[in-house]
């Protein structure tokens, strides 16, 4: 069966980060996303070489349209994809698509359905939406970047995971499919504008909660979940490989330290938060006496809550990974499969990455072009 979005036409603005992941998503879904990239000189200097290789893992599944957006003639071919589209999706900086002239505006005089989706990092007004950033400023604006890392060490990084994608694509991709769903029923489209900042800020719900309510300090590997408890970090073992222990139930704390042979009766006291440096040191050198894949082999798989740290390497390879086919290889390339899984429309990833401008002619074809202005817009150097 074809995925749940077989139907759906969006046009993406080819950027960086949080819209090709958004864009991928959709299309893994089975949307038919079409790429607009910018048409580039022959040789011209390229600051990003993965992009438009099969190792641009987030443009897979798409088709490539390279336009010269600077000719007249490239906005109304946009133009009239936009007539055709459900939604557009594009994270450039506020203002950006106003001047090619192809802001909400004048797509949507073209379609009033149309869905048009902005990404940007601090969103599309207030005192910074016009000022460079990236995904380490966005979610140090939110509050999430100051609650992560060790105590006696600057916030860590966590890589661009919690901006651009968590906060950034996943919120502009479910953005987009709820406005589209409302359109059928208004038949009206509408401006989604994902900001960075507000979805990291978001995915920190639970933390805000807990914080009003008492349970969550201002500090570093101070909390539960921060590395702070002795029962939910990681650990190092004896060949330098780690452990993530998440055992915070009662009943699953009782059974790591039953099957780690934890004896001591100091392990007895979970909750005593004064004692958890105490107890971090103790499970430390407790799992320093055996290598990871040997703590496995009692611990994986029982209500202990232990897994592996696996790397890029190892994680397709794990037996439950392998199982589930959490990931596949397109063109040689390994990478993640689709998700969420469906029960009857099942997602597909599709081809690997395009070049930009790989299927310019067949897309405005496919799209109601006629062949003469095909050829007229090669002859102008527009596509």
């Amino acid at each position: 069966m074809p995925g749940p979005l077989t139907g759906i036409k969006i046009i993406e603005m080819v950027g960086l980060g949080p819209c090709p992941f958004a864009a991928m998503m959709l299309a893994d879904m089975g949307a038919e996303v079409i790429r607009i990239d910018r048409k580039t000189k022959p040789g011209a200097d390229n600051p990003f070489p993965m992009l438009g290789t099969k190792f641009d893992v987030m443009a897979r599944g798409r088709r490539s349209l390279a336009l010269d957006l600077k000719k007249p003639e490239a906005r109304e071919v946009v133009l009239k994809l936009v007539e055709q589209a459900d939604i557009l999706i594009e994270g450039f900086r506020p203002g950006v698509m106003e001047r090619l002239g192809l802001g909400p505006e004048a797509c949507q005089a073209r379609n009033p359905k149309l869905v048009f989706g902005r990404v940007t990092g601090w969103g599309q007004n207030g005192p910074l939406a016009q000022a460079a950033g990236h995904d380490l400023n966005y979610i140090a604006l939110s509050g999430m970047l100051h609650a992560m890392g060790r105590a006696d060490t600057p916030p860590n990084p966590p890589l661009n995971l919690v901006g651009d994608f968590g906060g950034g694509a996943m919120m502009l991709a479910f953005g987009v499919v709820c406005a589209a769903l409302e359109a059928k029923t208004s038949g009206k489209g509408q401006v989604v504008d994902a900001a960075m900042t507000d979805g990291s800020a978001l995915l920190g719900a639970m933390m805000y909660g807990l914080r009003a309510f008492g349970s969550w300090l201002d500090a570093r590997e101070a909390n539960m979940l921060d590395g702070g408890a002795p029962f939910y970090d990681t650990y190092a073992c004896a060949d330098g490989k780690f452990l993530s222990v998440g055992a915070i139930e009662p009943q699953f704390y009782a059974q790591l330290l039953e099957l780690s042979g934890a004896q001591d009766f100091d392990f007895q006291k979970q909750w005593s938060v004064k004692r958890w440096p105490e107890l971090k040191a103790k499970f430390a050198a407790l799992f320093a006496t055996r290598t990871r894949d040997e703590w496995c082999t009692v611990l994986e798989g029982t209500d202990a809550c232990v897994a592996p740290v696996l790397d890029m390497a190892e994680a397709p390879a794990h037996p439950h990974n392998a199982a589930r086919a959490s990931f596949i290889e397109i063109d040689g390339v390994v990478q993640p499969a689709p998700a969420p899984r469906f029960s009857r429309t099942m997602p597909q990833a599709g081809q690997a990455a395009a070049s930009p401008g790989q299927h310019s002619a067949a897309v405005l074809a496919d799209w109601g072009f006629a062949n003469e202005s095909i050829e007229a817009l090669k002859g102008a150097g527009v596509i």
